[in-house]
């Protein structure tokens, strides 16, 4: 299988796209689809949703504005389908050949979640090419986009140590897995660099399974960054999908600092009330990939293998959007040294 190292930069910039989303259900399809003069009349981007759907203003809709942009540049018919409560692998590779099978290429699935189902489905559609966020699928066929969430979460545990005045900061995992450990590492390893030890970290995980809720329920976030306010922890980051809204929404309440995940959700409009304690947020371009991955195959060129998003592409990165950063005195600065560092490999981030 072809392997390449690093995603084209050609993906930049996607994730600060406006992702404009609200929670529904069931499948939809991009505006104009149907209208045979505004589109080719022809098939292509395809996307399958992971836990939390459309609307979780983070994970899944950095993925739509991918789909979004796909589907402007390359005038065709795009689809983009929700996930259902307590799914099978069977079902999610059900609806990834269902989507290949209408002529849908690339066909993507967000979330480490559609491994076993992109394997099978991707063998059995061979001249489609498919794509998995977050996870490696070994296949000809297949696009593996994966991100170094650990580079982020160091820099978002730089702006942590920087902002606290408690010497307290706070860590909410979605779900107890090797991927959120990435995140939780990375944070950990930031604050300790920075601070020199000074600043504690409470940490903690909502589930130890996808399937009990711990990407999809705003009130658990809610709960456990409550916990960890009480422990006098004044800025909290999340990476939690759908329950990091739980997680801003207890520290806006508390005033003091959320560090959002995935998207800027400083901007995101959904998240408006509580912008004002959105500190930063931890980029990850899945909007970016998403589009990379449609535009290879537009091009007849397809990417296959390992596409690997980390800071020397600008695949993951720290939000500047909240005015207030640049109020704090040498958080900039300390983010903008580390970011150098870690390019340069002076600064090994762990992921675990």
């Amino acid at each position: 299988m072809r392997r390449i190292s690093k995603l084209t930069r050609v993906a930049v910039g996607v994730a600060s796209l406006a992702l404009a989303a609200t929670a529904c259900g069931g499948t939809s399809s991009e505006s104009g689809n149907g209208d045979s003069e505004t589109t080719k009349g022809e098939k292509g981007l395809a996307i399958a949703y992971d836990i939390g759907g459309k609307g979780d203003q983070s994970f899944n809709d950095a993925a739509y504005a991918g789909l979004e942009k796909a589907q402007k540049e390359f005038g065709y018919q795009t689809e983009d389908i929700e996930p259902t409560e307590g799914e099978t692998d069977a079902d999610k590779q059900q609806r990834l050949e269902s989507l290949a099978k209408q002529g849908y290429n690339p066909v993507i699935g967000v979330g480490f979640a559609y491994g076993p189902a992109m394997e099978a489905a991707s063998k059995q559609y061979p001249d489609t090419t498919f794509g998995i966020v977050d996870s490696v699928v070994e296949g000809d066929n297949v696009a593996s986009l994966v991100f170094a969430e650990q580079e982020a979460s160091y820099l978002a545990g730089v702006a942590a140590a920087k902002a606290t005045k408690t010497n307290t900061v706070g860590f909410v995992g979605g779900v107890d897995i090797p991927l959120i450990h990435k995140f939780e590492a990375g944070y950990k390893q930031g604050v300790e660099d920075t601070s020199g030890g000074k600043v504690k970290v409470i940490s903690q995980y909502l589930t130890q399974t996808a399937e009990e809720g711990g990407f999809s329920s705003p009130d658990k976030g809610k709960a456990a960054a409550e916990g960890q306010i009480e422990k006098n922890a004044d800025v909290v980051y999340q990476a939690a999908g759908l329950s990091g809204q739980g997680v801003i929404e207890a520290a806006a309440k508390a005033k003091v600092w959320a560090i959002g995940v995935d998207s800027d959700q400083y901007e995101q409009e959904a998240l408006a009330p509580y912008k004002d304690y959105i500190l930063t947020s931890a980029l990850k371009d899945v909007g970016g990939a998403v589009y990379a991955l449609a535009k290879s195959v537009e091009d007849d060129k397809p990417l296959t293998g390992v596409q690997t998003f980390d800071l020397k592409v600008d695949g993951v990165g720290l939000a500047d959007s909240n005015p207030k950063m640049a109020e704090i005195a040498g958080l900039t600065d300390a983010v903008a040294k580390a970011k150098e560092e870690i390019i340069d490999g002076t600064i090994k981030v762990k992921t675990e």
